[in-house]
């Protein structure tokens, strides 16, 4: 196989030359019209047409050492799999793919590509758009869905992954290829984790995850729900009852609040809750058990991808004023500058260098208006973006009937709590071996938002994938 990609990478090298190569442009995700997708729940990125993939794919040089590799947390084959697109070998473009990535339909709708691998690309050397590799790796997934994850002989090993999020499925994938027996275990009564609760099916459709995990189980992962490691069962009874070992990738469920006048109103809630409930529980839909309240000015506080989730999910909700505040101006946002333009578009109203010091009420406890403090930009912080500062005695006052925080999450820490022994950070957040992620409890493994407190689906997913390599490692050279 790898003589046969060699001897065809040469001839598409022959056939086109580099210059032809870099003359192409880069071909552009079709979307669907910002005046009808703010009314419904349907995809927003309507994918590539066979044509379209492969006129993408011819724009890759093939690198000798390539940078967008070395830039993807879970180091797919970038190279070989754009050139199978390329000669038109899609299923095995998807088997190169499946290789290193158990979610490649999840990551190339809302992984960060611009800032990972395609920030690597050599084109942006000469001023030209990178390959759109996360647009190439969709493509591939959506169009085949029957390849299998390989996996290796059942070597007769159990061993546990906590939480069914992206870093507990990236787990279960890579040990499940190694041959051994997996078992997922999920609080939730879905499976998917913040894949399925988090985010918005305009992002990513729920028959996308659930085609992931099919495919897991198809590998032989099995799934347990409605089971809250920490409380149904310990990781020390997952041991004692032949578990040789365990992955903890419980994510990072607790949402922060800001702690100012007002946060306990009516209509006050977390990003968290309210996703939750629109995305798992059909919160949206009239005849809800759990009906969220659908607000008519709604005020959400922050700038990341979540904070978009819920502004452009609001808008979705019939909001007549989806308002984004955010304290730092549009440049230091940390949300993906997709999601930003695709919530412009869609109607959502920015308020940078904005931030809440109060939520007001009415006499019946519900939230009506919230104060806002003018800031401006000081100096660069720990984090390279520049420091808000207040503008003293610059306040505005703006009327709202819903408001939702999402200004950070907080770990789980019902695994943390439920292990004698284990290594925990003063933000709650799991110590490890970073090399390894190995916890101070030789046989525990952890990985994801539980490690990092908050993070991307794909470094969640590099982390499960490291743990098992690790994790296989150290029981291969472990007594039988």
């Amino acid at each position: 196989m790898e003589r046969r990609n060699e001897q065809w990478r040469v001839e598409l090298r022959n056939a086109m030359k580099a210059k032809e190569r870099t003359g192409i442009a880069r071909v552009h995700m079709p979307e669907l019209d910002p005046s009808l997708r703010s009314t419904c729940m349907a995809e927003v990125n309507l994918g590539l047409s066979p044509e379209a993939a492969r006129a993408e794919a011819r724009r890759c040089l093939d690198c000798a050492r390539p940078g967008c590799v070395d830039g993807c947390p879970v180091e797919i084959d970038i190279p070989t799999f754009i050139k199978n697109i390329e000669r038109g070998e899609f299923a095995e473009a998807a088997r190169t793919l499946k290789e290193s990535s158990a979610l490649p339909a999840v990551c190339g709708r809302v992984c960060p590509q611009e800032k990972q691998c395609e920030a690597r690309c050599i084109h942006l050397k000469s001023g030209k758009e990178p390959v759109a590799i996360g647009h190439l790796e969709r493509f591939v997934a959506d169009r085949d869905t029957a390849s299998a994850i390989r996996t290796a002989p059942a070597n007769g090993i159990r061993v546990a992954a906590i939480g069914s999020g992206p870093a507990g499925l990236s787990f279960a994938g890579e040990m499940s290829r190694a041959g051994y027996s997996v078992t997922v275990f999920e609080a939730l009564h879905e499976t998917g984790g913040v894949l399925r609760y988090g985010i918005p099916v305009f992002r990513l459709p729920n028959e996308i995850v659930d085609a992931e995990i099919d495919s897991l189980k198809a590998a032989g992962v099995q799934f347990v729900t409605n089971c809250i490691v920490g409380k149904t069962v310990t990781p020390d009874e997952l041991l004692s009852e032949g578990f040789r070992g365990v992955f903890a990738g419980s994510g990072a469920g607790l949402p922060r609040f800001m702690n100012i006048k007002g946060e306990n109103l009516a209509g006050v809630m977390s990003s968290n809750e309210y996703l939750t409930r629109v995305n798992l529980m059909d919160a949206a839909s009239s005849d809800a058990d759990t009906p969220v309240v659908r607000g008519r000015n709604v005020v959400v506080v922050g700038g990341g991808n979540t904070a978009m989730d819920a502004v452009r999910t609001a808008r979705r909700l019939g909001a007549e004023r989806a308002m984004l505040v955010y304290r730092r101006s549009e440049d230091e946002m940390p949300a993906r500058l997709e999601e930003i333009r695709h919530a412009k578009e869609e109607g959502v109203e920015f308020m940078t260098l904005r931030n809440p010091i109060e939520y007001r009420g009415d006499e019946r406890g519900r939230v009506v208006a919230v104060l806002l403090q003018v800031m401006e930009l000081g100096a660069p912080d720990a984090s390279g973006r520049r420091q808000p500062v207040e503008v003293a005695g610059k306040t505005e006052l703006l009327e709202t009937d819903q408001v939702i925080v999402s200004v950070g999450v907080s770990p789980n820490p019902l695994v943390p709590q439920s292990v004698a022994g284990l290594d925990i950070s003063p933000r709650g957040t799991i110590r490890i071996d970073e090399s390894t992620m190995q916890t101070s409890v030789p046989t525990i493994f952890a990985g994801g938002d539980i490690v990092r407190g908050g993070a991307t689906v794909i470094l969640a997913m590099g982390d499960g994938r490291r743990a098992a390599r690790a994790m296989d490692k150290r029981l291969k050279n472990e007594p039988s």
